[in-house]
């Protein structure tokens, strides 16, 4: 059993909970919910192509995916919800409180607690009524790097695929890069290693205003460039990261070269310089690198039915000519 279940487990006991014990699913008010989602605008903006997206590469199978906020309050649901099943109407309604307090040990509170991907398997919840489901959980991080929420893909006696952390990391990654390109900045930088293809989702983003300050970046940049303490109420400069002359950076991006970045740590990192886009440009971003991700996802599981394409359409529940026309090969024949 994976440590973190046994972290949750251990503080549902010292909470003097049971396993045994009945279970309600508590929604919050109805102004409370209407708060919640003025509060989070940007992010459920910022989801809507994401959940679309996960929702067309796994409704297939009977996971429906789930938006929450930072205290595990449902903010969107979509996807395959049965509500005639009690089960999964408890679960997959706008808000509902599923953090640890409320519901005990699930990837929505191990997410949110463990600040990292998870997959939970049916008998690993702690309360037995939980013991149908199926869920893996991201959490997601704003641009100043706190967490703000996390997505989760839940199924009711479906097929267990653990791969679906892996979907669910990539599109939480996505939806953080919509969140840091929907605001206003003067300039993106793309930053990779050496060697790296600049423009891919394993970019790190950072977002400069004219005079340089860091606006925010998204989790793989502060990866890449560990970001100094700051004081409460300061702006990191970006030539506090970076050890070279910053205008530079604006000059590149008119010209559309690549930028060596040395880092004052002596690193080196890549970095492609580009003005904001037009409006509205964010969410089609994340459209495309979600598009990535399902073309992704049927390759492998192709590839795990060992080329038998009619093999993988059942096992992701979609159909052959859907799986040839993503991969974009001809049927033979």
């Amino acid at each position: 059993m994976e440590p973190w279940i046994v972290r949750s487990w251990r503080r549902c006991l010292q909470a003097g909970r049971s396993p045994q014990h009945p279970l309600a699913f508590d929604g919050v008010s109805a102004a409370a919910l209407r708060r919640d989602h003025d509060e989070h605008a940007s992010l459920l903006r910022a989801a809507r192509p994401v959940l679309e997206h996960l929702t067309h590469a796994t409704g297939g199978m009977g996971y429906f995916t789930l938006l929450t906020n930072a205290r595990g309050v449902v903010l969107d649901v979509t996807g395959p919800v049965d509500h005639h099943d009690p089960r999964a109407h408890a679960i997959g309604r706008r808000g509902i409180d599923l953090s640890e307090a409320s519901v005990g040990t699930a990837a929505i509170g191990a997410a949110l607690t463990e600040l990292h991907p998870v997959w939970l398997h049916r008998g690993e919840h702690f309360f037995d009524a939980n013991g149908s489901y199926s869920c893996a959980g991201a959490p997601l991080f704003d641009p100043q790097g706190r967490c703000v929420g996390m997505l989760d893909l839940t199924g009711v006696d479906v097929p267990e695929r653990p791969e679906l952390r892996h979907v669910l990391a990539r599109s939480a990654r996505a939806l953080e890069d919509a969140l840091l390109r929907q605001q206003p900045y003067a300039l993106l930088l793309r930053v990779n290693w050496p060697g790296a293809q600049l423009g891919s989702e394993a970019d790190g983003l950072m977002a400069l205003d004219a005079d340089g300050y860091l606006l925010g970046c998204n989790s793989a940049a502060r990866q890449l460039m560990p970001m100094p303490q700051q004081l409460p109420g300061t702006c990191l400069h970006c030539s506090d990261l970076l050890a070279l002359d910053w205008p530079r950076l604006f000059d590149a991006s008119t010209r559309g070269q690549r930028v060596d970045l040395p880092l004052w740590s002596g690193l080196r990192l890549q970095a492609m310089a580009v003005r904001q886009s037009a409006p509205g440009s964010a969410p089609a971003a994340a459209s495309a690198s979600l598009r990535e991700t399902e073309t992704e996802w049927i390759r492998s599981a192709v590839r795990e039915a060992r080329g038998n394409v009619a093999e993988a359409a059942r096992s992701l529940g979609i159909s052959r000519a859907t799986v040839y026309r993503k991969l974009g090969t001809r049927k033979n024949g």
